[in-house]
């Protein structure tokens, strides 16, 4: 056997379909596409976001285009758990911003931040921040700390 002997298996090459190529090849004058209308044309379909003479999806949309369905006023908080303080501070401690940005538990000091009850608190500490859920600020006085809202 040689290179030139190789042939493809029967049936697994098929040749191209030329069509608008004269009548004699059998896909001419109308090339298959039938006679007028949109699908006779080039380009037919209209574009990816027609829909046939309904109202674009895109159209019937809120009005805000630039923002989507985002709230623009928007607040992130800082989430914060009882269970990273208790291991971040040691009993009697002081948690303000400044020593939760040192204990690296901030995502962003930009934003405010919110304790919440997640773990249990062994230990009473001194809080200060933005927000405290209802749960946390019961097991934190329950462990004899306190929590003070800043604004």
């Amino acid at each position: 056997m040689k290179l030139h002997d190789l042939i493809p298996n029967v049936g697994s090459k098929k040749n191209r379909k030329r069509v608008g190529r004269g009548i004699s090849a059998g896909q001419g004058k109308t090339a298959g596409r039938g006679t007028k209308g949109q699908g006779s044309r080039s380009g037919e379909g209209g574009h990816a976001y027609r829909q046939g003479g309904n109202l674009p999806f895109f159209r019937r949309l809120p009005f805000i285009r630039g923002e989507g369905f985002t709230p623009p006023n928007q607040v992130f908080y800082n989430e914060v758990n009882l269970d990273q303080l208790s291991e971040a501070f040691k009993a009697n401690g002081e948690v303000t911003l400044e020593t939760l940005e040192k204990a690296h538990l901030l995502r962003d000091s930009r934003n405010p931040v919110v304790v919440l009850g997640r773990g249990e608190m062994t230990i009473a500490l001194k809080i200060r921040v933005h927000r405290v859920s209802a749960g946390a600020k019961a097991k934190i006085e329950k462990a004899g700390g306190t929590v003070e809202l800043i604004a």
